[in-house]
């Protein structure tokens, strides 16, 4: 089955506050130019197989384009995000209303409960693996496995430049994995390791995580991320994917890439 992508066009995207590292309210955003890359993206996803949905953005949303948090999705569940920080709670709404719209089962954790979707909890062999501290709080993880009678295995993030977990984590298809050990804490290093085959893990980089390498959108044997090295490329095609790089470099201004600007539905 063909994966289905919400997306959302970056009509008013821009870098008007700062709520993470990469985020510089000095530097301009090229808002025809972020579209344009976004249009790429799009239609990178759709020559992979990818069927996407699209939901408008709003003008009080800046950071909506990045619909990897919009919700962690499975099968018809939505679990909407409680965002941490003021300046993205607005979004909750918009997005609920447009799962209600479409038939999905949508859930809220409690309010003072910080989780913040599909961009700190993500699925590899039936388990969810998701980041705590930055962003989301640890409790939320409890809920989450409740409501979808999963495991959750927590991961600590141990720096404020990958403060969600899609930032240096990336599943893919066949239990494979791409991330970047120095972004998590000791333990939680053992314990990726006790949970993903040694053969399955795909390292990279300080250059190739500050690329936004592992905030890549997998669709079947397609991995697609923003510029980064050969190393890379040439470590997914030894485990049989083909890597397509797309410039997202207006996007990297607030700190998301790829995978930040998708949610699989």
């Amino acid at each position: 089955m063909a994966d289905t992508i919400l997306m959302c066009a970056p009509s008013y995207f821009d870098v008007k506050y700062k709520i993470n590292p990469w985020m510089d309210t000095e530097s301009e955003c090229d808002r025809e130019k972020a579209h344009q890359q976004w249009l790429e993206l799009k239609r990178i996803l759709v020559q992979a197989g990818a069927e996407i949905k699209l939901i408008e953005q709003k003008p009080d949303v800046p950071d909506m384009v990045f619909t990897a948090n919009a919700a962690l999705m499975y099968k018809n569940k939505a679990i909407i995000s409680n965002f941490k920080y003021k300046e993205r709670k607005p979004e909750e709404n918009y997005f609920s209303g447009w799962f209600e719209e479409n038939g999905y089962d949508v859930i809220r954790l409690p309010d003072n409960m910080a989780f913040e979707g599909a961009g700190d909890a993500l699925f590899l062999n039936e388990k969810i693996f998701a980041g705590y501290v930055p962003r989301t709080d640890i409790a939320s993880h409890t809920y989450i496995s409740e409501i979808l009678g999963l495991p959750v295995i927590s991961l600590e993030l141990a720096t404020n430049n990958f403060y969600h977990i899609d930032t240096c984590f990336c599943p893919l298809s066949g239990g494979y994995l791409i991330y970047y050990p120095a972004a998590f804490d000791k333990y939680a290093n053992q314990v990726i390791e006790a949970n993903v085959e040694k053969e399955k893990r795909i390292v990279v980089t300080e250059e190739e995580a500050s690329c936004f390498s592992c905030n890549a959108v997998n669709v079947g044997k397609t991995v697609v991320t923003n510029h980064t090295t050969g190393r890379f490329t040439k470590l997914l095609a030894e485990k049989g994917f083909r890597h397509v790089q797309t410039d997202l470099s207006e996007f990297i201004k607030s700190g998301g890439s790829a995978k930040c600007l998708t949610l699989k539905i």
